[in-house]
């Protein structure tokens, strides 16, 4: 791989670490709290939530985190990954020194769904793998006071919201990153 490859894979590679503190802390600021479990019930023949980022045409800034979250939380990382020998342009990552977490290489994925064909456990959503991806901001340098974010006020079925990050988490809610808070019923090794 060339040098200018390696830099970018490595700058994307941060990108997506810089939303998956694998430490996130506790505090009284406000981040985006999705319910996955009202995302996968079937209500929703397509996500219509929109966002207000400017640079999303399509308005999908919401399938980075849905996705962001489903590799965190619901993904079986499994010790032979289905997905990851599935993928015929490599864009699927299982990240061994990560705790075996997913990484999408947006730049090397076509869309195929290859991968989530291959799951053996139906992890990997369909409609989170489209062909462009804009990811999410969460809107940090556009919230105010006021107004909340419009993911927020234009999904129909309340999946999403603004949280404080101390509040009590339950069984089945956990802080993902630095922005993020995300309620799954998780799957556990333990627990299978």
């Amino acid at each position: 791989m060339g040098n200018e490859a390696n830099n970018f894979k490595n700058s994307a590679e941060q990108l997506h670490q810089s939303k998956l503190n694998p430490e996130p802390q506790k505090g009284s600021d406000k981040r985006l709290f999705i319910d996955l479990d009202v995302c996968s019930t079937g209500q929703c023949e397509e996500c219509v939530i929109k966002c207000s980022y400017f640079y999303h045409p399509q308005n999908n800034g919401i399938v980075s985190v849905a996705e962001l979250a489903t590799y965190y939380l619901v993904c079986r990382r499994c010790e032979e990954p289905h997905c990851v020998n599935a993928c015929p342009c490599e864009a699927l990552e299982q990240q061994k020194d990560k705790g075996k977490l997913l990484i999408r290489h947006n730049m090397r994925c076509v869309s195929c769904k290859s991968c989530s064909h291959a799951c053996p456990y139906g992890t990997i959503y369909p409609e989170n793998l489209p062909l462009l991806v804009h990811t999410c901001d969460f809107c940090l340098d556009r919230r105010n006071q006021k107004d909340e974010p419009l993911c927020i006020a234009s999904c129909p079925h309340g999946a999403l919201s603004l949280k404080s990050a101390d509040i009590e988490l339950d069984e089945n809610t956990f802080l993902v990153g630095d922005n993020l808070i995300v309620h799954s019923t998780h799957w556990q090794w333990k627990k299978a």
